[in-house]
C-alpha cells in the first residue's frame, strides 16, 4: 500500500500531467494569424509578404511633405487634444500587423500567437519574450493591459466606441494577456484588439496621459523620433537594434535609415518644393496639378517620375455632409432636395479635367457597395424594418442627381418641388418655411481655401433656389475645434472605410457617437434601424453575411441623404524623384511605401542633375 505522501505525489503528478496536456492543447489551437473570414493567405512558416523584396538594402533617407493648414503641436497621437505629428505610428508596435494583400488578416507581431475561445467569448495573446521597448525593457502583459485601460478611459473618445464590446482585460502571466468580451457575436473583436499599440507603462508612470507633449515618446517600433521643429519638421530614424527586424512580417520593410516630414501650409508652395528637390515623393491629390503642373524638364528626362498605381481600397464617402443636429437639415426631404444643386459633371469637367468618378456609396470602390436593387438576402434583413424605412430602400437603386443630359435647370426645378412638399416656399426671393416663417440660411464650413472653387458654384445654385448660403474658411485650429464640437451646418468631409467594416461603424453612425465630442459621426446620424444594422455588420458570422449586411446598411444611409456625394479615384497618383527601388507589384489594399528602398545609383544620378 502506498503511503499518504506517495499517494499525494502521485495525484500531483497526474494533475500536473493533465495541466501540461491542456497547455499543449491550447498551444495546438494557438494561431500565428487571424483572418476575419476564411483562412490567412500566409501559413505559419511564411518568410515574408509577397509584395516586399526581402533582399531590399537598408540605408538612405526618404523626405516627405505634409501639406495641411493645420501643423502639429504634439507627439501624442492617442488623445483628442492637440494635433499629432505625421508618421508617429512608426514609433509604436502593435500586438499584430495587417497584411495589404488580404481584406482583413492580422499576423502576430508583439504577439507570438493568438487564441480565440471556441465560443468567441475571449481572445488571448501570447507575447514574444524577445519584444522590447527602445530602452531595452521587455514588453509585458501588464503593458498591454495598462495601454488598453488608458486608451479606453483617457484616450481619444473613439476608443470607447471601438472597444465597447470588451468587458475586461486580464493578465494571465507576464507574457499572456486575455480580453474578455461582453458579447460572443463580434467576430472582429480579436482582430481589432490585435491592432492595439502597446505603450510602456513605466514611461508614463509620472506623466499625464491626457496632456499633449513634444517630448519624444518611448516606443517599440521600427523608428524613433530623431528631431522635432514644432509645426515645421519631424525626423524619424530607424532603430538599429529593432527587436522585430527579422520577423517574417517585417522582412523587406522599413528600409530607410531616416524619414522626414516637412510641413507646408500652401499646396502650391509644396508642389514647387518637390520640383526643386526639397523632398522626394508626393501623393498628388489635386487633379489640376496632375494634368498641368508637371510639364518640366525633370519629368521629360525621367528623373522626376509620375506614376499611377491602381488599388482596390474602398473609397468611402467624400461629400458635403449635413449636420442633422441643425433643425434646417433635420428633414431628409430637404437634404435630398439640396443635392440637386450640386453639379458634379460640370465640376469634374471644368475643374478636375475629367479625372474623377462620382461617388454614390458609403463603401465606394468595393464589393460592399449597395448597387442595383436589394438582393433577396438584403430584403430578408431589411423587411422587419419596412415601416421605419423609406419605401425606395426596397424598390429603387440609389443614384445621386446628375446633369449628363444637360438638365441643370430640370434639377433645380426638381429641388424646388421637393422643398415645396417639405413645407418650403419662395417668398420675395427667399426660401422660407411656410409654418415657422424662418428663411433657409446656413453656412458651409471649410478649412482649405482651395475648395472654395468647388463650393462657390454650388453656393450659386443653392441661392437660385432661394437659400441664404455663406461660405466660411477658417484657420485649422478653429476648424478642428468646431468639428469636434459639431459646431457647423454643412462641411466637406470624408468618411473612410475598410474592406472589413466592423466596430468602427458605431463611431460613424450610432446614436451614442452622435453625442460624443470628437466622434466621427459628423452628420449626427441617430436612427434605431441604423443602430441595429451597424450591430448586424459587427456580428456578421462570415464574409457573405458581412457583404450582405454592409450593403443593407449602405442602402439605408444612401436613402437618408446624410451627404451630397462628391467624387473618388481608384488609383494612387505619385510624383517622386527617381532615387528609389520598389517591388514590381504593389498590394491591392494599400500603398506599401515601407517596402521601397534607396537605389544608390539612381539617387546619385538625381543628385547630380
Amino acid at each position: 500500500m502506498l503511503s499518504f505522501d506517495a499517494v499525494r505525489l502521485t495525484l500531483r503528478a497526474i494533475a500536473l500531467g493533465s495541466l501540461i496536456g491542456m497547455g499543449e492543447a491550447l498551444a495546438a489551437e494557438a494561431e500565428h494569424a487571424l483572418a476575419l473570414h476564411g483562412e490567412p493567405r500566409y501559413g505559419p512558416g511564411f518568410e515574408h509578404f509577397d509584395y516586399v523584396n526581402p533582399q531590399a538594402p537598408k540605408g538612405g533617407t526618404l523626405k516627405l511633405a505634409n501639406v495641411a493648414a493645420l501643423t502639429f503641436d504634439s507627439l501624442h497621437p492617442f488623445i483628442l487634444r492637440g494635433t499629432a505629428a505625421e508618421g508617429m505610428g512608426r514609433v509604436f508596435d502593435t500586438l499584430t500587423v495587417q497584411s495589404l494583400d488580404e481584406p482583413f488578416t492580422q499576423y502576430g507581431l508583439i504577439a507570438r500567437s493568438i487564441e480565440v475561445a471556441d465560443d468567441h467569448s475571449s481572445v488571448r495573446f501570447n507575447l514574444r519574450d524577445t519584444a522590447r521597448f527602445h530602452d531595452g525593457e521587455p514588453i509585458t502583459a501588464d503593458d498591454v493591459a495598462w495601454t488598453f485601460r488608458r486608451l479606453r478611459e483617457d484616450g481619444h473618445p473613439r476608443y470607447r466606441a471601438y472597444y465597447a464590446d470588451v468587458d475586461r482585460v486580464e493578465v494571465i502571466d507576464p507574457l499572456t494577456v486575455e480580453f474578455h468580451f461582453a458579447t460572443t457575436d463580434n467576430a472582429e473583436l480579436p482582430l481589432i484588439l490585435g491592432q492595439l499599440p502597446v505603450l510602456p507603462a513605466h514611461d508614463w508612470a509620472e506623466r499625464d496621459f491626457t496632456a499633449t507633449t513634444l517630448t519624444p515618446p518611448l516606443g517599440s517600433g521600427p523608428y524613433r523620433v530623431a528631431s522635432v521643429e514644432q509645426g515645421r519638421r519631424i525626423v524619424y530614424e530607424r532603430v538599429d537594434d529593432y527587436w522585430a527586424a527579422d520577423l517574417p512580417v517585417n522582412r523587406g520593410r522599413y528600409n530607410f535609415d531616416r524619414i522626414s516630414y516637412d510641413y507646408y501650409r500652401d499646396g502650391t508652395v509644396a508642389l514647387q518644393a518637390l520640383k526643386a528637390g526639397e523632398y522626394h515623393l508626393r501623393r498628388e491629390n489635386v487633379a489640376r496639378n496632375w494634368a498641368t503642373a508637371y510639364d518640366t524638364p525633370a519629368v521629360e528626362s525621367g528623373l522626376l517620375k509620375r506614376v499611377e498605381i491602381p488599388h482596390d481600397r474602398p473609397a468611402g464617402m467624400q461629400g458635403f455632409f449635413f449636420n442633422t443636429r441643425r433643425a434646417v437639415f433635420a428633414d431628409p426631404a430637404v437634404r435630398e432636395a439640396l443635392a440637386y444643386a450640386f453639379d458634379f459633371e460640370w465640376t469634374n469637367e471644368n475643374l478636375f479635367y475629367g479625372a474623377y468618378d462620382r461617388t454614390r456609396s458609403y463603401f465606394q470602390n468595393s464589393e460592399l457597395a449597395a448597387t442595383g436593387l436589394p438582393s433577396e438576402a438584403e430584403l430578408e434583413l431589411l423587411e422587419p424594418y419596412r415601416d421605419q424605412l423609406p419605401e425606395r430602400v426596397f424598390t429603387e437603386a440609389y443614384a445621386p442627381p446628375d446633369t449628363t443630359d444637360g438638365s441643370r435647370r430640370a434639377n433645380l426645378r426638381r429641388a424646388l418641388a421637393l422643398l415645396r412638399d417639405a413645407g418650403w416656399a419662395v417668398r420675395d426671393g427667399t426660401l422660407t418655411h411656410t409654418e415657422s416663417g424662418q428663411p433657409m440660411a446656413f453656412e458651409i464650413l471649410l478649412v482649405s481655401p482651395s475648395f472654395e472653387r468647388v463650393v462657390l458654384p454650388f453656393k450659386r445654385n443653392l441661392e437660385r433656389l432661394g437659400a441664404e448660403v455663406s461660405v466660411r474658411t477658417v484657420d485649422p485650429t478653429q476648424y478642428q475645434n468646431r468639428m469636434e464640437a459639431f459646431d457647423f451646418d454643412m462641411t466637406v468631409h470624408v468618411a473612410p472605410q475598410s474592406l472589413s467594416p466592423g466596430n468602427e461603424q458605431r463611431d460613424f453612425w450610432s446614436c451614442e457617437a452622435a453625442e460624443i465630442t470628437g466622434s466621427r459621426n459628423v452628420a449626427g446620424v441617430c436612427d434605431p434601424v441604423i443602430d441595429e444594422l451597424v450591430t448586424a455588420v459587427i456580428d456578421a458570422p462570415d464574409r457573405e453575411a458581412l457583404v450582405t449586411r454592409t450593403r443593407a446598411l449602405d442602402r439605408v444611409l444612401q436613402w437618408h441623404f446624410y451627404a451630397i456625394p462628391n467624387w473618388y479615384i481608384d488609383r494612387f497618383r505619385l510624383a517622386y524623384w527617381d532615387r528609389f527601388g520598389r517591388p514590381a507589384d504593389n498590394p491591392p489594399y494599400g500603398l506599401a511605401l515601407d517596402s521601397w528602398w534607396v537605389d544608390p545609383e539612381r539617387a546619385a544620378r538625381v543628385d547630380d542633375r
